[in-house]
This record gives structure tokens, C-alpha cells and sequence, in this order.
């Protein structure tokens, strides 16, 4: 009941916001879109070399036979690649804690849109599209809480603008597990361990498929590891990330 009253609410706010002028979300300055199109050029349209399985920024090597970084090279996570369209830092981390905490779900598309084109922009190194896409899925307690999947709400758009068939109970997420955002890097990985299954009515759309999993944000890599080792194991052949952003490494 209270998860159908949060988004009723969350409903009738976007389609307030359809009709009341809105601000950037950056900068402030009145728009008639979620960030404006100076502050978009400023911190979005900056180049970047990254690992092309898990989008940590490398430096560019002509020539190079394999554009992974020394971790992806030394212990190779369970996925195959990563996009990512901005890294987690300042200001940028703000809009994905305004989606996520502050319900703004109109940055939603906005995420989905910069998403496709940084795929588009690596089509150029044999990029190939998922079949399927998937969300990370929160926990049934979580998603009370929040009233809304963060992951589900850009993977919606991205759905439609890839047009990539996305199906968000694809995976369910089987217990409770803590914010890995809270917890030391060598805990991440038990913390998350187990934590999903492949929905029975998917198992047999699963074999043999190029798997896409959308998220918010890629920190330790852990999440998505799990996700990719749970759908490599009912038989994906490849497992193709779509975050939205980068936390940089130290």
C-alpha cells in the first residue's frame, strides 16, 4: 500500500513538473530542461579514455592490443564490458543522489540519454548491443523505503532509446543486503554474494544471450560482479554494463 501511495505521489510530481518551469539541476539557472545545455557541455562532452571492461579512466596507449586496465588484466570481474557516462564526482554525484534519495525522477531520462550516447560513442571498438536488458533490482524492504528502483527508472528510458527489450523482473534479489556504499572494499564482495536468482519464467531467455545491466552508479564493481557471475551461471554468454556513473579510483 505504501509503495502504490509513493508512486501515485511520484506520478502526479512529473506531471506537475511537465507543466511548471523547472531550474537546472547543477547550476540553478531557470530551464526548460533537468540540466542546462552550459552546464551539460561543461562537465559531460570532456572526452575519456576508460577500461572497456570496467570504465576506470586508463591512459590512452596507441597501439595497445588490449584496452583493460591492470586489475581487469591481473583479475577479470565476471562481466564483460562497461559503459559509463560521467564519473561519480563532484557536482555530478549530487544528481545521482537527487535521484536517488531526493525522488527527482526526471533525471531519470536525462542519465538514460547520456547513457546512449556514450554507447554510441563506443560502438566505434566493436560494441555490440545487449539482447535483453536488465535492473539491478533493490530488495523488497529497500524498495518500500524508497518507493522506487533508481536502476528500473533509467533503465526505462535507456530501454526505448537502445531499443533493447528491458524486463525488470528479469532477476530478483533473493535476501536483505547492507548499502555497500557503507562498507569497507573487503566486505563488499560477502556482503553481496548470493544476493540474486534468475526469475523462472527467464531462465530459458537467458541462454545464449548478450545480457545488458543497468545501474547508477560502479564503485568496487562488486554489485554488477555478482549480477554477472548469477547470469553467466543460467548460461549468458556476455554481460554488458550500462551505469551511469564512475566512481574514480584512488
Amino acid at each position: 500500500m505504501l509503495y502504490q501511495l509513493r508512486h501515485s505521489s511520484q506520478q502526479l510530481f512529473a506531471r506537475l513538473a511537465s507543466v511548471i518551469p523547472c531550474s537546472c539541476a547543477l547550476c540553478g539557472m531557470t530551464n526548460d530542461a533537468v540540466v542546462c545545455s552550459a552546464c551539460h557541455d561543461r562537465f559531460f562532452c570532456a572526452p575519456q579514455y576508460r577500461c572497456t571492461q570496467c570504465a576506470a579512466p586508463v591512459l590512452e596507449v596507441a597501439g595497445t592490443s588490449d584496452p583493460r586496465c591492470g586489475d581487469c588484466l591481473k583479475q577479470p570481474p565476471a562481466f564483460d564490458a562497461t559503459i559509463v557516462a560521467a564519473d561519480y564526482a563532484p557536482p555530478i554525484d549530487q544528481l545521482v543522489l537527487a535521484l536517488k534519495f531526493g525522488s527527482r525522477l526526471a533525471l531519470a531520462p536525462f542519465f538514460a540519454r547520456l547513457l546512449r550516447d556514450a554507447s554510441l560513442r563506443t560502438q566505434g571498438h566493436s560494441f555490440a548491443l545487449p539482447n535483453q536488458l536488465i535492473a539491478i533490482p533493490l530488495g523488497a524492504q529497500r524498495l518500500a523505503e524508497r518507493g522506487f528502483n533508481q536502476a528500473v527508472e533509467i533503465a526505462k528510458p535507456l530501454s526505448r532509446a537502445l531499443g533493447v527489450k528491458l524486463d525488470p523482473g528479469f532477476v530478483r534479489r533473493e535476501r536483505e543486503t547492507h548499502a555497500q556504499a557503507l562498507l569497507h572494499p573487503d566486505e563488499r564482495r560477502k556482503n553481496i554474494r548470493g544476493a540474486f536468482m534468475v526469475s523462472q519464467h527467464a531462465i530459458d531467455r537467458i541462454r545464449g544471450q548478450h545480457i545488458g545491466v543497468v545501474d547508477d552508479v560502479i564503485t568496487t564493481g562488486e554489485t554488477l560482479h555478482e549480477m554477472a557471475t548469477t547470469l553467466k551461471r543460467f548460461g549468458a554468454v556476455r554481460v554488458t554494463n550500462f551505469v551511469f556513473a564512475r566512481t574514480p579510483q584512488k
